[in-house]
């Protein structure tokens, strides 16, 4: 048996703040070597800092990076332990994306990135270049103040693997994972047996299950250990980097990280055997066949040993059931993590929340209480061996009969229940010192106080208000005050008639003219100005508050500003420029309505805010204008269309691609039977008006969590033109000229067997019949 221990971490970087990123590096170093292992593997850019963006362009960058791993390689960090540390790099003028490989204070080789992500929510070509020589190393010279600090004046790099007396290990860098070609298969079919994977993957809704397949096929159909190591944590931006750093071998998965914690370093280690590696391969007559005529790939040999032999204490990680979260669980711990990064790191002293009792504001509410449960957790179990140590001697001592794993059990539901932790299976018994330390500053903490209690500690860095109108209804401000006090947050109730009276008298004393509502004989220009004027009185109170409640209460810094609303909303434009949907941040800015609905059911139940099972049955409604008894305002009613039509025109528009004449087509055969082709353009042409004319909406919106496929958010996901002329004039006409080659609309019907296109299913890819997957949540990841 050839047996070796391999380390792979999740690590929470941030851009650009090199003392941090080096101190994670170190620690996880560190914990690899305690553990036993001989590789340690990090995510990419893992010196810098994946979010850099146009910092990339800054030769300081990549200066400083070098200095990083001279500190690095001056030190015994990599003393018999071979790291692979992801830095840029420049090359002959070119910057390079690249994994360097480290043992005993030297450099082996430098690998650079020859796939670079480039849609989505990458950019990489915009900084860097993709290696493409295959054929050889080349020597590259190290910048001289680093190379006479280390007595090493060059290494070789390109595209190749490091041989080792007893292993042979080569790198891939994230984008590589996924490509039709990937590196790791010549390199497999020339006998290496590790692959190394630094990425920098974003956490999205039900995207987990296709990262993990295709590391377990990575290595299923080549054979061979393949190491994934990715960020983990908001390193600066829109995304939540969503860890799960994982090991597998032969298609196993035999060691997974957490895909969500407030924790800076994760290490997961596994034993693996590489004559397992070898004995697989031999197994396969094709990859046998493939092998013997592969064309070389160049390698450098490096004359060490990682290996042990057998040794009954040293047994081979056993193969694990893969963990996943529900869409739900996804939606409460990713926003909730991302937002306490972006808390600690910003110098805020908390959170203020607009809640109106409804579906958005309410996600928002629950996710923040989530994020306060997890930090209670973070922080209480530094100190849980002790309590727990406590009482098993109390146990010991009035039952001796008590198992170890019963008193243990106790403990957990003791100290959940004190904690406010609401689902025992998601307690962690490693506390976090960084969690503890930030708690205690933001919150603060003095005189050796320590939180023990999500509530209480909501009540220090969470307010919310609920500003009420005259048309505002006493169950949503019912609803707001009863989910406050579930979560613990300072609640304010505000009346807001005062100010937008004062604003109507002055509008009134400028012009002579007195608005009305349409429902009491108003036209649609003063409705919707009636509206917007207690939408924008809101935004700036809101900010006001954020501002001077701190101060009001002694406090010292200020108070970040949520948003609340969806992904839906912002799609169709269903929001006021500069109201409340204008925040510092938006945790459920690329969350849609239908999963936020779930998510507020699962929350009822498992973060035990019960009142939001209420909030979800009640239908959608922005209160913005008088409720008589033959009228009562509705989300959807205004907006000419469902939440479910709005998922499926944004999963249409953007996920497969479509403008309004493929969209007509693909949903008339989506709703042959149910719609006529004359109806089905109406709906279309109604959509893409609207998105069309506040488009220029989402140039403002604010910063949100990337969760959805399909976000129209302008700055980086989804660039597209502002100004549009918004009756489309030439695809609205070849609409018409399709509806009138249509004969007989009303008796058109499927083809027999294919009723079920407009169903919702979650099957498949979501990407091979475009009307089916429509309606597929998953279709686009």
């Amino acid at each position: 048996m050839r047996l070796l221990k391999v380390a792979t971490c999740n690590l929470n970087q941030w851009a650009m703040d090199f003392d941090t990123n080096l101190r994670n590096i170190k620690e996880s170093i560190s914990r690899a070597k305690e553990a036993g292992a001989v590789i340690r593997i990090g995510p990419e850019l893992e010196i810098t800092g994946y979010g850099c963006e146009d910092h990339f362009l800054e030769q300081d960058t990549v200066t400083h990076a070098w200095e990083c791993l001279k500190d690095i390689l001056l030190g015994d960090w990599t003393e018999n332990i071979l790291c692979s540390i992801g830095m840029p790099i420049i090359h002959g003028g070119v910057r390079y994306n690249c994994q360097v490989f480290c043992l005993n204070r030297r450099i082996l080789m430098i690998r650079p990135k020859m796939c670079l992500a480039n849609d989505g929510n990458y950019r990489e070509f915009r900084w860097f270049s993709a290696w493409t020589p295959k054929d050889k190393l080349i020597e590259f010279q190290i910048p001289i103040d680093i190379s006479e600090s280390l007595s090493q004046q060059s290494v070789p790099f390109g595209y190749g693997y490091i041989q080792l007396l007893d292993v042979s290990i080569a790198a891939e860098t994230c984008e590589e994972l996924f490509t039709a070609n990937g590196p790791r298969i010549a390199l497999a079919l020339n006998g290496v047996e590790i692959f190394t994977n630094a990425s920098g993957s974003h956490h999205q809704l039900r995207k987990l299950n296709l990262r993990m397949d295709a590391i377990r096929n990575a290595t299923r159909f080549c054979g061979g250990v393949y190491v994934y190591s990715n960020h983990q944590g908001c390193d600066g931006g829109r995304l939540y980097y969503d860890g799960c750093s994982c090991i597998a071998i032969n298609g196993d998965i035999v060691a997974q990280g957490s895909q969500f914690s407030l924790k800076d370093v994760e290490v997961s280690t596994a034993i693996v055997d590489l004559d397992a590696v070898s004995s697989y391969r031999g197994s396969i007559s094709s990859f046998r066949e493939q092998a013997s005529h592969q064309e070389e790939v160049p390698s450098i040999k490096a004359q060490y040993r990682l290996c042990h032999s057998f040794n009954l204490g040293f047994v081979p990680s056993m193969p694990i059931e893969v963990r996943y979260h529900c869409p739900e669980e996804e939606i409460a711990l990713g926003p909730s993590c991302w937002l306490w990064d972006y808390l600690r790191r910003s110098g805020a002293s908390g959170f203020l929340l607009p809640l109106s009792g409804g579906a958005d504001s309410s996600s928002v509410a629950a996710i923040v209480g989530c994020m306060s449960q997890l930090v209670i957790k973070g922080v209480f179990y530094v100190h849980v061996n002790a309590i727990s140590g406590f009482f098993m001697l109390v146990f010991l001592l009035e039952d001796a009969n008590m198992t170890y794993s019963s008193m243990l059990s106790f403990v957990k539901d003791w100290i959940g229940l004190l904690c406010g932790v609401s689902d025992r299976k998601n307690i962690q018994e490693d506390g976090d010192e960084q969690v503890k330390a930030d708690a205690l500053r933001i919150g603060l903490y003095k005189n050796g106080e320590i939180p023990t209690d999500s509530k209480e500690f909501a009540k220090r860095i969470f307010y919310t208000v609920y500003m009420g109108s005259e048309n505002s209804s006493e169950v949503t401000r019912s609803r707001a005050k009863i989910l406050a006090d579930e979560i613990g947050s300072w609640h304010l109730n505000v009346d807001i008639d005062g100010v937008i009276s004062a604003l109507l008298s002055l509008f009134q004393t400028l012009t002579g003219k007195c608005l009305r509502y349409k429902v009491d004989g108003g036209s649609n220009t003063e409705n919707l100005a009636l509206q917007n004027i207690q939408a924008r009185v809101r935004m700036v109170l809101a900010f006001m508050l954020a501002s001077l409640m701190p101060w009001v209460h002694s406090k010292p810094g200020f108070f970040l500003v949520l948003g609340s609303s969806n992904v839906d909303e912002g799609l169709r434009g269903y929001l006021t420029k500069y109201d409340c949907s204008s925040a510092d941040i938006n945790p459920i800015g690329s969350v849609s309505k239908q999963d936020l609905r779930s998510f507020l059911r699962w929350a009822s139940i498992h973060l035990h805010y019960t009142s939001l099972a209420e909030v979800e049955a009640a239908p959608p409604t922005a209160e913005l204008e008088p409720i008589r008894s033959d009228y009562n305002q509705l989300d959807e009613v205004d907006m000419g269309m469902t939440y479910e039509e709005l998922s499926i025109y944004g999963r249409l528009r953007k996920i497969f691609r479509c403008g309004p004449v493929s969209m007509f087509q693909n949903l008339c055969h989506k709703w042959c039977g149910r719609l006529t082709p004359s109806e089905v353009a109406e709906k279309v042409k109604h959509f893409f008006k609207y998105y069309s004319i506040n488009r220029h909406k989402m140039t403002v919106l604010t910063p949100s969590y990337h969760a959805e496929s399909y976000s129209p958010e302008d700055n980086r996901f989804d660039l597209r033109q502002f100004l549009y002329n918004s009756r489309w004039p030439y695809q609205f006409r070849k609409i018409d000229e399709l509806v009138q080659e249509v004969s007989d609309q009303r008796t058109a019907r499927f083809p027999e067997g294919l009723e079920d296109l407009d169903t919702d299913s979650a099957s498949g890819s979501g990407t091979g019949v475009v009307a089916a997957g429509s309606s597929n949540p998953n279709a686009g990841i």
